[in-house]
């Protein structure tokens, strides 16, 4: 069964953050909120997460994964970005928006695109996810939880709980969180692209 985590969504309790980010570190996979929509992360090395999150959600290998990274320092281990994409990405984060971007050597291989080479990062504005990636010191990979048989994401963390109760490790609730997703703005061409219009004003890039 998943353990459930009542956590305050401005002021995250430490002992609380503490247990979520060591259910981590041991290998487990987690629900937890964002500033868009919740999501299921784990350690980026974690080969059994991705397939877990890949199981739940029924995606295929073509998926972007998200790094989901504490700032902007943390972010440009794993991608790369000319000065014109790094202004640009550097002034909408913190934010609800997902970048893809080539990735650099240090991004986990086997999260890439397969033909491509890219990768999704962000930078969360939302206290309680800067709270666990503060502690877990590396990013979280994540993707949002949208299950096959949903139009939207669930958005209360009791029903997480019950409908994930068996397939993930823990539940961080800190309240509702949106139905929206992140705006995804593609600078792998250099050129921004928005893929998926959501939470984040896409006026920016267009």
């Amino acid at each position: 069964m998943a353990r459930y985590f009542d956590v305050h969504p401005e002021n995250p309790q430490r002992r609380l953050v503490d247990q979520v980010v060591g259910i981590v570190r041991d290998g487990g996979l987690i629900v937890y909120p964002t500033d868009s929509c919740f999501a299921l992360g784990c350690r980026p090395g974690d080969s059994a997460g991705v397939d877990r999150i890949r199981a739940i959600r029924r995606l295929d290998d073509r998926h972007h994964f998200t790094l989901v990274c504490r700032d902007f320092a943390q972010l440009g281990q794993f991608v790369r970005m000319d000065n014109t994409v790094f202004r640009a990405v550097r002034a909408a984060t913190p934010g609800s928006y997902t970048f893809i971007l080539p990735a650099t050597k240090e991004a986990p291989r086997r999260l890439l695109h397969p033909k491509r080479k890219t990768i999704g990062v962000r930078i969360p504005d939302h206290p309680v996810v800067q709270a666990l990636l503060a502690e877990l010191d590396e990013p979280l990979l994540s993707s949002t939880l949208l299950l096959p048989d949903q139009e939207e994401p669930l958005t209360q963390g009791w029903e997480i709980k019950e409908r994930l109760d068996h397939v993930v490790d823990a539940v961080v609730d800190s309240g509702d969180c949106g139905t929206v997703p992140t705006t995804v703005v593609d600078f792998s061409e250099g050129e921004a692209e928005i893929v998926r219009h959501g939470a984040g004003d896409p006026a920016r890039f267009e």
